[in-house]
């Protein structure tokens, strides 16, 4: 395992729970390379390995958008980059990337009557040139991702991750899970299934950019207490805030809990969820640490962070030791080198 300065937190608590997970199996515990970019004295972005990793499978952690930093995505994104490539030229035989939050996932086609480019198209071409052979996500914008990525995008879903918080909610005649919008759609109906309560999906538009309006909610709201709005990410908030605020005045309902994959923690968004909680009746909300939380996010009383780190080991160990990717959402062990080979040699027999 290896990690960018601006991943270095995320890989240490992933290395953390792989250990955990493998308990006392010594070989299983990863050598690991901490921070292994720099910049020179005129910020060019440059990376320095100090030990040899000649036919390792590694694992490079980076978070691409980590507001308790100074450095831009684009010097984040540079230095995944520059380190996937250093870890190539001197010999890794695999270079996996994880970076839980996959910024530019919503350029993932021109504005309407625009001239602009497809970024995220270009981010993957970045990618599969810098060697990186795949590339682990948590909850990515866009479903165009698996198209600009092709077979390298590993994209964990967040489904069973939002079922685990909210069961207690499970048969509530009187709850309803909300998307905001059309993109969160497939996933409210598969949550609104497994937890057989009511679902609605709010109709958006952006009159401007950053500017979010709610026109409707489709969807049976009557007799509603408790509203579920769940979505993949909170930028500014100006979408989560304008759907509070009708559920509220016009269904009149009880309390609100919102689930996000990632919170980008932008000031605008911090403002809003105040108002939110004082005055709108947000009583909860879920976030992951897919982006490094801001200690002013992490004060406010009505949120709870949970991490991905098992999530992440879990993916590591399946991918390394070339097992389903359904192993990740098991509650067991990790698999182990033995383990592996036992498994290949029963299919072979």
């Amino acid at each position: 395992m290896a990690s960018c300065r601006a991943g270095e937190r995320l890989a240490e608590g992933v290395l953390e729970a792989y250990q955990r997970l493998s308990g006392t199996q010594s070989a299983m515990r990863p050598a690991y390379l901490p921070a292994i970019d720099f910049a020179f004295s005129d910020r060019e972005t440059c990376a320095r390995l100090d030990r040899d990793v000649h036919g390792a499978d590694a694992f490079l952690f980076q978070s691409l958008h980590n507001p308790r930093r100074e450095e831009p995505i684009d010097q984040h994104l540079m230095a995944l980059l520059v380190a996937a490539r250093t870890l190539r030229e001197w010999g890794a035989r695999h270079v996996t990337a994880v970076v839980p939050y996959l910024a530019y996932a919503r350029q993932d086609k021109p504005t309407r009557f625009q001239r602009e480019p497809t970024t995220a198209r270009l981010v993957a071409d970045l990618v599969r040139s810098a060697g990186i052979e795949r590339i682990v996500v948590w909850h990515p914008h866009s479903a165009l991702a698996r198209g600009f990525f092709g077979d390298s995008l590993v994209a964990l879903e967040p489904l069973g991750f939002f079922l685990e918080q909210y069961r207690d909610l499970d048969g509530r005649s009187d709850a309803v899970v909300v998307a905001p919008d059309a993109g969160a759609a497939g996933m409210v109906a598969h949550f609104s299934r497994a937890l057989n309560v009511r679902s609605a999906i709010a109709l958006k538009r952006r009159p401007v950019a950053g500017e979010a309006q709610i026109s409707e909610v489709l969807g049976d709201l009557s007799g509603c207490r408790t509203a579920i709005v769940l979505d993949d990410m909170i930028a500014s908030g100006g979408t989560l805030h304008a759907l509070v605020r009708l559920l509220v005045e016009r269904w009149d309902v009880a309390e609100v809990l919102v689930g996000a994959s990632h919170n980008l923690c932008l000031d605008a968004a911090y403002e809003r969820l105040q108002d939110l909680h004082h005055r709108y009746r947000l009583r909860e909300l879920v976030i992951t640490d897919s982006i490094p939380q801001t200690e002013a996010f992490r004060a406010l009383p009505f949120v709870r962070e949970h991490t991905l780190a098992e999530h992440l080991a879990r993916a590591v160990n399946a991918i390394h030791y070339e097992q389903p990717l359904t192993a990740i959402f098991s509650t067991g062990p990790v698999v182990g080198a033995r383990d592996t080979l036992q498994t290949r040699q029963t299919a072979a027999q």
